[in-house]
């Protein structure tokens, strides 16, 4: 069975071309008990004095965590994805700014703040983002019969 395309779970970019995207690739280990379910992502960063490429690896709690903290996100509150294995991203939007301060922290490679101006609604569009992932990667997971 061939991999779906990637998709992009977290897109924010703004107009000096500043972008932080997490696109998701494919399963771990596809087939593997207990891979089945990891879904491997590539972080991509983007800014002038910093060209990234990072891997998160996201379990199906994260997206769980990730929908709840996207559905709770008001300005002065932050969001994360990962971090408790490795890479640690966090977007945080002040009360009276427009834009938005994403945190990359992977403790063995790089720690980086930058900047991007955020659009209306963008919330929305990556909880979106995140059901699209969920339809391309259903959960191979079933409870074993008792």
């Amino acid at each position: 069975m061939t991999e779906p395309g990637a998709v992009d779970l977290i897109h924010l970019e703004d107009a000096d071309g500043d972008r932080c995207i997490v696109r998701v690739t494919g399963r771990y280990e596809p087939g593997v008990p207990g891979g089945h379910d990891i879904l491997r992502a590539d972080v991509l960063v983007h800014a002038d004095f910093v060209d990234a490429r990072l891997e998160l690896f996201i379990l199906p709690g994260d997206l769980d965590d990730w929908r709840q903290e996207l559905t709770d996100f008001v300005p002065g509150k932050s969001a994360t994805l990962g971090g408790d294995r490795g890479l640690m991203l966090g977007i945080h939007r002040e009360e009276e700014s427009p834009s938005l301060s994403l945190s990359i922290h992977d403790p063995d490679r790089l720690s980086v703040v930058l900047w991007v101006q955020s659009r209306e609604g963008w919330t929305g569009e990556h909880l979106d983002r995140l059901e699209r992932v969920r339809r391309t990667w259903p959960s191979e997971y079933t409870e074993p019969a008792s």
